[in-house]
């Protein structure tokens, strides 16, 4: 029954490891391996009976808000990924423009380059920014 220990490990790796928590976890592992000896007693086999058990039992969402777990701040998150999508536009347009009025007005000197490094610290710092939020 190890996939089911594994299974109720990964659910519980955002919860801090409290006595109750702890004892919460194995009292639904002990459930669990329960209704696979069930359903295994009514012809299932051992691997479709811990996945039925699995699928049936759900997450753990209400039991976290329970526990006191607080979800993450998924907006924040979505925001730093927007910020980056335009940092990233946005550099690469100016950069563009930049190429066209460098090989457009001075061909003979090639200056694009300096501005380029400059506007390439944008995206890198909400890259970073974006990283840190997730």
């Amino acid at each position: 029954m190890k996939k089911i220990r594994n299974h109720i490990e990964e659910l519980f790796k955002d919860v801090p490891k409290t006595e109750q928590s702890e004892i919460v976890k194995q009292e639904i592992i002990q459930n669990l391996e329960e209704k696979v000896m069930f359903l295994m007693e009514n012809g299932k086999d051992e691997e479709d009976a811990i996945n039925k058990a699995i699928v049936e039992f759900g997450d753990i969402e209400e039991l976290k808000r329970e526990l006191g777990v607080k979800k993450p701040d998924s907006k924040k998150a979505n925001f730093a990924k927007l910020n980056l999508s335009y940092s990233i536009w946005g550099s690469g347009l100016l950069i563009a423009l930049f190429l066209f009025i460098n090989f457009y007005y001075t061909p003979q000197t090639i200056w694009f380059v300096y501005p380029t490094f400059g506007l390439l610290w944008w995206p890198l710092s909400m890259y970073f920014y974006w990283q840190r939020k997730k």
